[in-house]
């Protein structure tokens, strides 16, 4: 479904804290500390009218692209900062960056949920040391212990989207994509709060503006489309999804993430629980991956048809972070959620 605000795609105004400068100093910045994933033909999705690219970051450490944002955000922090500990609200993956790249800096970490995580994503974060806080039942419930923590013990937000500093590590993704298949035409993109979709547009738009930018997204809690179609930041209930990674809300306060996917996106399409079971299926026995729910969307999206002429097209594959039981289960046949 075509959002009819955004069909219209530009770069983004200068005023604009996120920029094609600020996403090139962030790739020098993480060089030394993230991976540099590969972009690869897929065989199975390619056709004679188009081919088809992924860009494998699930294989990102900690499993998710996430970790970019976060290494970028706590390289920026000053010494006072990182003495108090940085505080994050997370589905699993910023949770798991952010608990990594603040184990590596020494830095406290305290990541707060709610309780539609899934207990592996839990379990990983901890594992990293970090203090995992269960509160409430969505992500914006846990942003009210987040909130409490910033105010009484001063430490620092490092939000899972919504921050300068994290667009545009999360946007080092577009870099590496139209340096490694410049004749792209479509880039399609998993959509939740807006982070990694408005910092790989803004790059890829301000080096090659005719590239379509599509974000994915489940039908079950779609908060930025629905927030899309109203004009402005809405309240969506969180549900359960196999793509629990991009649930949450995208914050009625948005300050930067909602203009810049406003403004960037060309289309927004969602897709169903079956339809994001079958592209965790095709993703295993195809692609030899192993992806979570949220990293599947985009081939999800392709197969079901739901992007008109894509041409030479890449997909990001976002994370890989799934309960192996669940996996397991999905690539035998079976659809939960339905």
């Amino acid at each position: 479904m075509t959002n009819p605000d955004t069909t219209q795609a530009t770069t983004p105004p200068i005023e604009w804290p996120v920029s094609l400068q600020t996403i090139e100093a962030a790739a020098e910045r993480i060089k030394p500390h993230v991976l540099r994933t590969p972009c690869v033909l897929s065989d199975s999705l390619s056709s004679s009218a188009h081919r088809v690219f992924l860009k494998l970051e699930h294989l990102q450490t900690t499993g998710s692209f996430k970790l970019r944002g976060a290494t970028h955000a706590i390289a920026q922090l000053p010494a006072a900062a990182r003495q108090r500990g940085v505080v994050g609200v997370s589905t699993g993956n910023h949770g798991r960056g952010l608990a990594y790249a603040a184990k590596q800096n020494g830095i406290q970490a305290v990541i707060c949920m709610g309780s539609l995580v899934p207990q592996n994503k839990i379990d990983g974060i901890a594992a990293l040391g970090a203090d995992v806080r269960i509160v409430g039942n969505s992500q914006d419930e846990a942003q009210v212990e987040v909130d409490r923590l910033v105010a009484q013990q001063g430490m620092t937000l490092l939000p899972p989207f919504d921050h300068p500093h994290v667009i545009s590590g999360q946007g080092t993704l577009g870099l590496e994509i139209l340096a490694d298949v410049p004749e792209v035409d479509t880039v399609i993109i998993p959509l939740s709060g807006g982070g990694l979709l408005a910092g790989i547009a803004c790059a890829v738009k301000a080096l090659k503006p005719g590239v379509r930018i599509i974000g994915v997204t489940m039908e079950r809690g779609c908060a930025m489309h629905q927030s899309l179609q109203a004009g402005k930041p809405v309240l969506v209930e969180e549900l359960p999804s196999l793509a629990d990674a991009l649930g949450g809300g995208i914050g009625l306060d948005n300050q930067y993430t909602f203009a810049m996917t406003q403004a960037l996106v060309d289309d927004t399409v969602l897709v169903t629980e079956a339809q994001i079971a079958d592209a965790i299926a095709h993703a295993y026995w195809q692609e030899q991956q192993v992806l979570e729910g949220s990293g599947a969307v985009g081939i999800a999206a392709l197969q079901a048809g739901l992007i008109d002429q894509p041409g030479t097209t890449v997909i990001l594959l976002s994370g890989r972070n799934i309960d192996m039981r669940l996996h397991q289960r999905v690539i035998n046949g079976e659809r939960p959620l339905l």
